[in-house]
């Protein structure tokens, strides 16, 4: 077999989670991973295709989902074995700093040679102290697109050429900092894809399913993504990805769309390979109304049968749910207003009424939407704890109104573990009523080594403290949790053991508050341990169960007919071509 040029390696959120007892909570109950973090980025799936289609081999390594899926996994002897020319490792969202820095470490016990790469929005944010606190990272390539500095970058590696000409790389130069210009910042995303046929030929080449899996049970539950954009054009004042932090962060005044020919091409091929869900990131009005028209309209000329899943940074006015329903007739949204309470929701970034989102929801019932999910969130600006829990009775309200046909759900979790660096309320906190506790990267890692999420938050505000947004999260979730039940959108008994989980897990919070404020040293460490926090917990979500943020799928999900035939007879990528 022919020498890899780069492994992407994903770490786990902490890379000791199996060692150590810990109470990691609710910060992952509303996405398909569990708080390992499992998910490896988007960006691996376009950075292998554009790779390899230049000419350089590529393999990802699901470092978090092998560690789930086997506790005997020994993740050294796997690094030991591996002899590319370079490592990559995510360090996209802060919640993986513990991890990402823990594998690069091991890579340097093993190969001292092969040179280590972090890239993302985290690694980009904290690139010099990294460069200059971290030995065992080489390498830090800045800025949302990542695709083409790494082929510079590997092209110097493999010629032993200086890589000052690379751009977006900040590295190391004899015991300096050098930080080279972010001077790649495309301005459209027709020149990378997401091939899932790409991702499938890997997984034969590798003989590796495990790594290439998403999340824990995506073979039972493929759900998929195509994605419109890199960049925003809202201003969420805790997110890291805002239009405000990547124009400070990396230079990004407009988003990078993907034409909308080529993602409906993406959707239709994906429907080709797989009968699952075909989640679309990003809302296909931010750029305009005339960009979800040709998507739309290139998605009526064929029949689409998956269930497609939208989602809206706002209530979208204009009729645009009827040509979404004649065009996708399985269709599912998803929208965020965060808080039920419009102070609340401008204070964040999202300056829609309750009336817009009211009116939303019934078009979005009244044009046949399969599955109309509203996210509510712990810890924003101007929120109590009151306040959440009237989050709650506001949910009765839209469920009386608009649930006849059960297709609202409603989930509510926390704004944890970490504010997002380079967010507003980052840079920013006493403006916005925020008290930051950790400011480095280093007290973020080190942080990720507590006993419970409680202690990983890295704010609290002057409205709650951490303790409050804990225990507002859980009541919070309880009251939904029998909403849900009481409205027939999950079953009794699943409400009643949901009840149940959540009670034992506060009670749980509790009783490691009483060991860390009580005893220290090992003393402490033997308390946390009898308490038996296990692997096992990890993928069980506390305010809501997993299965509930499932959209509808078909019996048999895969097209294995299809697939083989993609594995055998590659196509051509999904881009447009600069001419």
């Amino acid at each position: 077999m022919a020498k890899v040029d780069l492994v992407l390696l994903h770490p786990p959120a902490i890379y000791d989670f199996r060692k150590r007892p810990i109470k990691l909570g609710p910060i992952s109950d509303v996405i398909p991973s569990t708080p390992i973090f499992e998910m490896y980025p988007v960006g691996f799936a376009s950075i292998s295709e554009y790779l390899e289609r230049m000419g350089f081999r590529v393999r990802i390594v699901n470092v978090a989902m092998k560690m789930l899926k086997k506790e005997e996994f020994d993740v050294e002897r796997l690094i030991a074995s591996l002899h590319p020319r370079a490592f990559g490792i995510d360090l996209h969202w802060m919640p993986h700093c513990h991890g990402s820095l823990a594998l690069a470490e091991i890579i340097k016990k093993y190969h001292p040679e092969i040179p280590v790469i972090l890239g993302g929005f985290s690694a980009t944010y904290f690139h010099e102290e990294i460069i200059s606190k971290y030995p065992q990272v080489d390498y830090v390539v800045r800025g949302d697109s990542a695709e083409e500095p790494l082929l510079q970058l590997l092209k110097t590696i493999r010629d032993g050429r200086d890589p000052s000409e690379v751009p977006n790389l900040t590295w190391r130069n004899g015991g300096g900092t050098m930080v080279n210009p972010l001077t790649h910042l495309p301005t459209d995303l027709n020149s990378v894809t997401i091939d899932y046929g790409h991702i499938m030929r890997q997984v034969v080449r590798y003989m590796d399913l495990t790594s290439y899996a998403p999340f824990t049970n995506w073979l039972l539950y493929p759900l998929t993504a195509v994605f419109t954009c890199r960049g925003c054009t809202h201003n969420c004042k805790t997110c890291g990805a805002s239009s405000w932090a990547l124009r400070k962060m990396e230079g990004r005044r407009n988003p990078a769309y993907r034409d909308p020919t080529l993602l409906a091409k993406d959707i239709i091929n994906v429907q080709r390979h797989l009968n699952a869900p075909i989640f679309i990131i990003g809302d296909i009005l931010q750029p305009g109304s005339d960009y979800a028209g040709v998507l739309l309209r290139e998605l009526r000329r064929t029949k689409i049968k998956n269930h497609i899943v939208y989602e809206f940074f706002r209530p979208p006015t204009g009729g645009i749910l009827e040509e979404i329903a004649r065009t996708t007739p399985n269709f599912n949204i998803q929208i965020s207003p965060e808080s039920h309470d419009e102070g609340v929701r401008r204070a964040f970034g999202r300056p829609y009424s309750n009336r817009e989102l009211e009116d939303f929801l019934a078009e979005a019932v009244r044009t046949g939407a399969k599955r109309i999910d509203l996210f509510f969130m712990v810890g924003l600006p101007e929120q109590t704890y009151d306040s959440v829990l009237e989050t709650a009775s506001y949910c009765r309200h839209l469920l009386e109104k608009y649930g006849e046909e059960k297709t609202i759900s409603p989930f509510i979790s926390p704004l944890a573990p970490f504010l997002d660096p380079g967010s507003r309320v980052f840079e920013e906190p006493e403006k916005f009523g925020y008290r930051l506790l950790f400011r480095t990267l280093e007290d973020h890692r080190r942080a990720l080594e507590e006993p419970s999420w409680k202690y990983f938050l890295n704010y609290e505000t002057q409205w709650m403290t951490r303790e409050e947004i804990v225990y507002s999260t859980y009541e919070g979730g309880r009251r939904l949790n029998a909403l849900k039940g009481e409205f027939g959108i999950i079953d009794p008994a699943l409400a009643k053991s949901q009840e149940e989980r959540i009670i034992r897990a506060v009670e749980m919070m509790k009783r490691i508050d009483v060991i860390t404020d009580t005893m220290k040293g090992e003393e402490r460490e033997e308390g946390l341990r009898k308490l038996g926090i296990h692997v096992r917990e990890m993928g069980k979500a506390i305010v809501c169960d997993k299965k509930e943020l499932e959209w509808p799928t078909h019996f048999l999900r895969m097209n294995f007919l299809r697939i083989l035939r993609t594995i055998l007879f590659p196509n051509r990528p999904n881009i447009l071509r600069a001419s």
